[in-house]
C-alpha cells in the first residue's frame, strides 16, 4: 500500500500542522507525509489495546456513488452484493479485475436507497475511481449489455478529513467529546454508520476501523478536522487517548490478522488465496472478474497462513519460508507482537503445508527460526 514518490508530489493531510506540533515523525505513504510515530511505537499499541488511540486518516479516499442505479451498480462492479445492504450499514468489499485480481479493498457505506460511499486505499485511488467510471458506462462483465449504468461517481477525498478513535475507551472519549453529538452513540452496531453533529456541522461516524478493537472513524468537512482533533484529545487525555502513528496501525491490524494491500493483497492475488473468499458473491449474474474467480487460482497456488513463533526475532516482508530443505512461501508481514509478546506474520505459502499446526522456518537474516501455522487472527478482543 506505502508507494514511494516525489517531494513535487507528496501531499500533505489537513491536520499535517497539529502533528508537526506534536513532534511526530513522518513517512512517505502513497504519497502523503503520515505521522507514523509520536512517542513509541509500543507505546501508541498498548494505548489502543487497554484505553484509546486516535489516528489521522485523511489519506484514505472517499468516492461517492449516487443515482439510480447505484445499488445495480456496484453489485456489477465489486465482489460483494452491496443492494443486498440496508441503509445505515457498511460492508467490506473487493474491486476486481477481469483476472480475478484485487484492484482494491474497500469498506462501502450504503447512506441512502440511491446513495453509497466507497471508501479505498491511499494508493489506490485513482485506479479504483477509474476502475468504477469505467464500469460504469457498461464495460465487459457488468451485466449491462453495454448499457451505462444511471449513476455518478464523484471523488470526495479533497473535501473530507478522517480521523479514527480505536479502542475500549473510544465510546467513553466520544461521549465526553465537547461540541460533538452522535445519534445512539452506544448503539450504534460494529459495520454500520450514525449521523452526527460537531460544532453544528453535519459529520459522519462509522463504527468500523483497522486495529482489531471497538472503535470509530468520523468523516469530517477538513475545515473542522483541527479543532474536533483537538476536542476529542482535550476529552480524551484523562481517559488515556494518545495520538497514534502508522507503526502502531500496522501492528494491531497484523495481530487481528486484516490484510493490507501490496503485502496480502494484490492484482496477482485472488480473493480465496488471501482467505476472502467469502467475501465474493459468486451467484450474481455478472460481475467483473467472475468467470476467473469461479475457474479458481492455478492448482498450488499460494495461499495466506498465520505464523508464530518464539523467541524475540520476528520476520518482515519477503523473508523465505522453509519446510525442511524446500523454499514454500514467502513473509508479506511480520513484527514482534507487542500484545502476545512473540513474533507473529502472515506469509503466503504453498497449500500443502498451510495447515495450523504445521512446523515450517523463517529465514530471518540468515538464521533458521521455527514457527508454526496458525488460524487467524493471532489476537481476537473479548
Amino acid at each position: 500500500m506505502s508507494e514511494p514518490s516525489s517531494t513535487a508530489t507528496q501531499r500533505h493531510s489537513p491536520l499535517h500542522t497539529v502533528h508537526e506540533a506534536l513532534g511526530a515523525a513522518f513517512t512517505d505513504f502513497a504519497g502523503w507525509q503520515m505521522p507514523v510515530r509520536y512517542t513509541s511505537d509500543l507505546a501508541e499499541h498498548h494505548a489502543v489495546r487497554t484505553a484509546a488511540g486516535i489516528f489521522d486518516i485523511s489519506h484514505m479516499a472517499e468516492i461517492a456513488v449516487d443515482g439510480a442505479d447505484a445499488a445495480a451498480f456496484l453489485d456489477a462492479a465489486l465482489a460483494g452484493r452491496l443492494s443486498a445492504m440496508a441503509p445505515g450499514k457498511a460492508k467490506y468489499s473487493l474491486v476486481l479485475d477481469e483476472s480475478g485480481g484485487i484492484v482494491d479493498d474497500l469498506i462501502v457505506y450504503r447512506m441512502s436507497d440511491t446513495s453509497y460511499l466507497v471508501v479505498a486505499n491511499a494508493s489506490n485511488r485513482f485506479a479504483v475511481v477509474e476502475a468504477l467510471q469505467q464500469r460504469a458506462g457498461g464495460s465487459a462483465g457488468t451485466g449491462r449489455n453495454g448499457a451505462a449504468f444511471d449513476v455518478v461517481i464523484d471523488d470526495r477525498t479533497e473535501k473530507i478529513a478522517l480521523i479514527a478513535v480505536q479502542g475500549p475507551a473510544s465510546v467513553a472519549v466520544l461521549a465526553a467529546t465537547a461540541g460533538l453529538t452522535i445519534e445512539a452513540l452506544v448503539d450504534l452496531k460494529y459495520y454500520a454508520w450514525g449521523s452526527g453533529a460537531f460544532a453544528g456541522e453535519p459529520i459522519m461516524v462509522a463504527r468500523t476501523g483497522y486495529t482489531g478493537e471497538d472503535g470509530f472513524e468520523l468523516y469530517v468537512p477538513v475545515e473542522h478536522a483541527t479543532a474536533l482533533w483537538a476536542a476529542i484529545t482535550t476529552a480524551g487525555e484523562p481517559l488515556g487517548l494518545v495520538p497514534c502513528g502508522l507503526a502502531a496501525r500496522d501492528t494491531l491490524r497484523l495481530e487481528a490478522g486484516m490484510p493490507l494491500y501490496g503485502h496480502e493483497l494484490g492484482l496477482s492475488i485472488q480473493p480465496v488465496q488471501a482467505g476472502l473468499g467469502r467475501v465474493v458473491v459468486t451467484d450474481k449474474p455478472a460481475f467483473v472478474g467472475r468467470d476467473a474467480i469461479i475457474a479458481g487460482p492455478p492448482e498450488g497456488a499460494p495461499v495466506l497462513v498465520g505464523l508464530q513463533a518464539e523467541g524475540r526475532r520476528a520476520a518482515r516482508a519477503e523473508y523465505a519460508v522453509f519446510h525442511g530443505a524446500e523454499l514454500v512461501g514467502e513473509v508479506t508481514s511480520g513484527a514482534l507482537s507487542p500484545t502476545l509478546g512473540h513474533p507473529i506474520a502472515m506469509a503466503f505459502v504453498s497449500p500443502e503445508v498451510s495447515a495450523p499446526g504445521t512446523e515450517l522456518e523463517l529465514d530471518v537474516r540468515g538464521t533458521r527460526i521455527a514457527a508454526t501455522v496458525v488460524a487467524l487472527p493471532f489476537y481476537s478482543r473479548s
